[in-house]
C-alpha cells in the first residue's frame, strides 16, 4: 500500500469513528453529520459541505481515493436551476431538512440530502449513488414545489464545477461528440454529447461526464462563460431550451448525471474502454444488459424492397434469409395500408400477417415489424377522429415535424395519442408473437430540418405541456413511458428506437438505452468497400461510449459482391443485413451461414455482444489506413473475437496486440471460420508482444477467435 492510499485510508477510518461516536448517519458508501456528506467506495471520494440552518451546499473535495487531483475548487455549488426567472443556486442560502439513505436496482448505494430554501417556496433533494469498484458519482435533483402557484422550471444544471486554475482550461482537451473528438475549450455542448471527457495530458487526470437526458434536451459545457463544467438540461436561451412546469405540491426529477474522475491514464480513450462500459454494462439500467440472448445476426426488408412488399415476396425472402443463418426477420415498410390506423394492407397481405410471422417462426427465426410511433396520414381514421391528438406549429395550424410534406402528420405524445398508439403495438406484440419493433419516424425533433421552430408543438390545449418549451422534455418521456409499457407486458421484445425518433443524425443517448434495446443508426448503401468503411467509422465513432449492440448500422446487402466484408465489418456493432438473399447461390447461403452460426456461438462462449473495445494502436478507420476492434470479454477474460482491417493501407502486414486477458493464462488466436491456429501464447505476451495478421488485399479484412486454452 502506498503511503498516499495509507494516508486517505486512515484518515476515512478515524472520520468513521469520529461520526460513529458522535450518533452521526453512516452507510456503506456515504457518512454524515450536520456539517458534511461524505461520500466514498475505496475508489472515489466527494465532500459535500452542508448548509447546517441556513447557509450553501457546495463540493468541498472531489477526488480519486489514491493520489492528487487538480481540477476542482474546494467550494463548486451542487447545482443552479431557475424558477419563474429567478435563480436558485447552492451557493445560496438553504436549510437542511435531513439525509437519508438511497440505493437503486444496480448495486447503486448513496445518500439524499434533503433542503429548504430560504423563502420556503422549494423543497430540493440532491441524490448521490456510488457503484462498486468505480470511481464514479450520480447524481440528480427532485424539486418539489411547495409554493401555492404553478412553478417554471429552467436551465437547470445537475453539476456545477469550479475549476482550480488556468492549468486545468489551457492545458485540457475536450473529448465530445461521444468522447471521440477533441477541441480545447471553451466548448459548448449538443445533442450528440451524452459523453464528454475532460482530459488534462500534463497531469494524466481527467473528468468523465455522463448525461442521462434524452436527446436535444441534454446540456453539458465546459468552460463555456466561466471557468466551470456544467451538466444537466438546456438552457432557456439554447436552440431546444428546456422548460418544466411543476405545479403546486408536485416534483419534479431531473434526468442523472454520471460523472468519473480518474488520475493514472496518459490517453482519456483508456476510460472509454475500461470504466466507462463497465459502468455503462453494469449499472447504468441499460434495457440491453437484461435481455438473456441478445440478436446476433438480423435481416431487414427495407432495401431494396422499400414499401413495395406483399406476402409471397416476404415468404421467400424469409425463406432464404433462414437459409443464410439469420436468427431476426424484421418486416419495414410497406405492410400497413396507411400511417396512424396500422391496418394490415389485404392487396398486399390478403391472409394478414399472422401466418407470414408463423412462418418466419417456423423456419427458426424471430419475427419483426416497423411502425411509426408518432406519425399519421390525413385520411386516418384516428386522425379524422381525433386532430386533437395532433402537434400544431407556431400558427396552430397541423405539421409534420419529420419533413416538409403534410401528407403525414406527427402525433402529440401529451395527448391520447401515447394510449392510443399503446393499444396498437401491444396488439402487434402479443397478438402476432413479435420479438423486435422497430419504432421509427421524428417525435419531437427532426432529423431532416435543421431549423428549431418546426419542432415539438406549439398547441394550446395539449394536457402533456403547456407550451412549445416543455414539450420538448415532455414528449421524450412520454414515448419512454410507452416503450416501458410494452416491456411490461413482453420482457424479452427488442425495441430499435431508430436516429430518427431520437431527433438528430446518428443520434443515440443514455436516456435511449435505459429504455430501448437498439437504434437504427444510418443508412449506408453501396456495393464496394466504401460502404464497409462507413460501418466501422460509425461503431467506432459510438462505441464504446455507447454499447456496440446497441449500434444497428444499415443498409449493406446480402447480395453485393463484397457481402463478406460486410460481415465482418458488422461483426464489430449489432450485424443486420438488407438486400435479396434469394440472389445468392447455395454456396454463399452455405457460407453465410456458417457466419451467423460462427456470431451466434461466440455469443454463448463470450457474450461478445455485450462487449466492444477499441484494438490497441488502429485508431479511427480511415482511407488508407489499418482499422480494427475487440469483443473480449472483460469479466471472465475467457476471450472473445477480434476483427482487423486493411483499409487501403500500404503494409500487408501488422503487428495486432490484444488488451483485457488474463497475464498468466494461455490463448488460442483462431481464423473465425476455419479455426486455424495462428498464434498461442499468454495473455501477457498477447498484450506486449502480440502477432502477425496479414492481409493481401488492399482493402480485405478478417475476424478472429480469442480462445482460453
Amino acid at each position: 500500500m502506498t503511503a498516499s492510499v495509507l494516508r486517505n485510508t486512515l484518515l476515512i477510518f478515524f472520520k468513521v469513528v469520529l461520526m460513529g461516536s458522535h450518533g452521526y448517519g453512516q452507510d456503506d458508501y456515504a457518512m454524515w453529520n450536520d456539517k458534511e456528506l461524505i461520500l466514498t467506495n475505496g475508489a472515489v471520494r466527494r465532500v459535500i459541505s452542508l448548509p447546517g440552518k441556513l447557509g450553501n451546499i457546495s463540493t468541498a473535495s472531489y477526488k480519486p481515493v489514491a493520489g492528487d487531483f487538480n481540477y476542482f475548487a474546494e467550494a463548486s455549488p451542487e447545482f443552479q436551476f431557475e424558477i419563474n426567472n429567478k435563480t436558485y443556486s447552492g451557493a445560496g442560502n438553504w436549510k437542511l431538512e435531513r439525509i437519508e439513505k438511497i440505493t437503486d436496482t444496480y448495486a447503486g448505494r448513496g445518500a439524499a440530502v434533503i433542503l429548504l430554501s430560504e423563502d420556503k417556496q422549494l423543497e430540493v433533494t440532491v441524490r448521490y449513488l456510488l457503484y462498486p469498484k468505480l470511481a464514479v458519482v450520480r447524481k440528480n435533483l427532485v424539486i418539489k414545489n411547495l409554493s401555492a402557484v404553478s412553478l417554471q422550471l429552467e436551465s437547470v444544471d445537475v453539476e456545477k464545477f469550479k475549476m482550480t486554475n488556468y492549468l486545468a482550461t489551457t492545458f485540457s482537451w475536450i473529448c465530445h461528440d461521444y468522447g471521440r473528438r477533441r477541441s480545447i475549450g471553451p466548448y459548448d455542448g449538443n445533442m450528440q454529447d451524452a459523453l464528454v471527457i475532460v482530459h488534462n495530458s500534463v497531469w494524466s487526470q481527467g473528468i468523465v461526464i455522463g448525461n442521462e437526458a434524452s436527446g436535444v434536451v441534454k446540456h453539458t459545457s465546459v468552460f463555456w462563460d466561466e471557468p466551470e463544467i456544467l451538466s444537466g438540461l438546456t438552457h432557456k436561451n439554447s436552440r431546444f431550451p428546456f422548460r418544466k412546469y411543476i405545479n403546486k405540491g408536485d416534483s419534479f426529477v431531473t434526468p442523472q448525471v454520471f460523472t468519473m474522475l480518474y488520475n493514472t491514464h496518459n490517453d482519456p480513450d483508456e476510460m472509454l474502454n475500461t470504466e466507462v462500459p463497465d459502468f455503462v454494462r453494469k449499472h447504468l439500467g441499460a434495457r440491453l444488459s437484461e435481455l438473456d440472448k441478445k440478436p446476433t445476426f438480423v435481416y431487414n426488408t427495407w432495401v431494396p424492397f422499400r414499401k413495395d412488399i406483399n406476402e409471397k415476396l416476404v415468404m421467400e425472402l424469409a425463406k432464404a434469409a433462414a437459409d443464410a443463418g439469420m436468427k431476426e426477420f424484421v418486416i419495414d415498410d410497406g405492410w400497413a395500408d396507411n400511417y396512424g390506423d396500422w391496418i394490415i394492407d389485404k392487396k398486399k397481405f390478403p391472409n394478414g400477417l399472422k401466418p407470414v410471422f408463423d412462418y418466419i417462426k417456423s423456419l427458426g427465426m424471430k419475427p419483426g415489424l416497423w411502425v411509426s410511433v408518432g406519425s399519421a396520414s390525413p385520411d386516418s381514421k384516428v386522425y379524422k377522429a381525433h386532430p386533437d391528438w395532433f402537434v400544431l406549429d407556431e400558427n396552430q395550424q397541423p405539421a409534420n415535424l419529420h419533413e416538409d410534406d403534410l401528407k403525414m402528420r406527427t402525433a402529440c405524445f401529451g395527448t391520447g395519442w401515447s394510449g392510443y398508439i399503446n393499444e396498437v403495438l401491444q396488439k402487434l406484440a402479443l397478438e402476432y408473437g413479435l420479438e423486435y419493433l422497430k419504432l421509427d419516424f421524428t417525435v419531437v425533433t427532426s432529423t431532416y430540418r435543421f431549423g428549431n421552430k418546426v419542432t415539438g408543438c406549439y398547441a394550446k390545449g395539449h394536457p402533456g405541456h403547456k407550451d412549445h418549451h416543455e414539450s420538448l422534455y415532455s414528449n421524450y418521456e412520454e414515448v419512454w413511458k410507452l416503450f416501458d409499457t410494452l416491456h411490461a407486458a413482453k420482457p424479452a421484445l427488442f425495441i430499435d428506437c431508430t436516429f430518427e425518433t431520437m431527433g438528430g443524425l446518428q443520434l443515440i443517448d443514455y436516456a435511449m438505452l435505459k429504455h430501448a434495446e437498439g437504434n437504427w443508426l444510418s443508412n449506408f448503401m453501396g456495393p464496394d468497400a466504401k460502404v464497409d468503411l462507413r460501418v466501422r467509422n460509425m461503431a467506432w465513432w459510438r462505441s464504446p461510449a455507447m454499447p456496440a449492440t446497441a449500434l444497428v448500422i444499415g443498409n449493406p446487402e446480402m447480395q453485393d459482391a463484397g457481402w463478406e466484408m460486410h460481415i465482418k465489418s458488422l461483426a464489430g456493432a449489432l450485424p443486420i443485413m438488407l438486400g435479396d438473399p434469394r440472389k445468392l447461390s447455395a454456396t454463399d447461403l452455405k457460407r453465410y451461414r456458417a457466419y451467423a452460426d460462427w456470431l451466434e456461438l461466440m455469443d454463448n462462449k463470450y457474450q461478445i455482444m455485450s462487449y466492444r473495445q477499441d484494438l490497441p494502436g488502429f485508431g479511427e478507420p480511415m482511407e488508407g489506413m489499418w482499422d480494427g476492434f475487440m469483443r473480449m470479454n472483460t469479466d471472465s477474460r475467457s476471450g472473445g473475437i477480434l476483427g482487423v482491417f486493411r483499409h487501403g493501407g500500404n503494409v500487408s502486414e501488422r503487428q495486432v496486440t490484444i488488451k483485457y486477458l488474463d497475464p498468466s493464462k494461455i490463448y488460442l488466436v483462431n481464423e473465425a471460420l476455419s479455426g486455424k491456429t495462428i498464434s498461442q501464447a499468454s495473455g501477457k505476451e498477447l498484450a506486449e508482444k502480440g502477432f502477425v495478421v496479414g492481409i493481401g488485399e488492399v482493402y480485405g479484412g478478417e475476424l478472429f477467435e480469442v480462445k482460453m486454452k
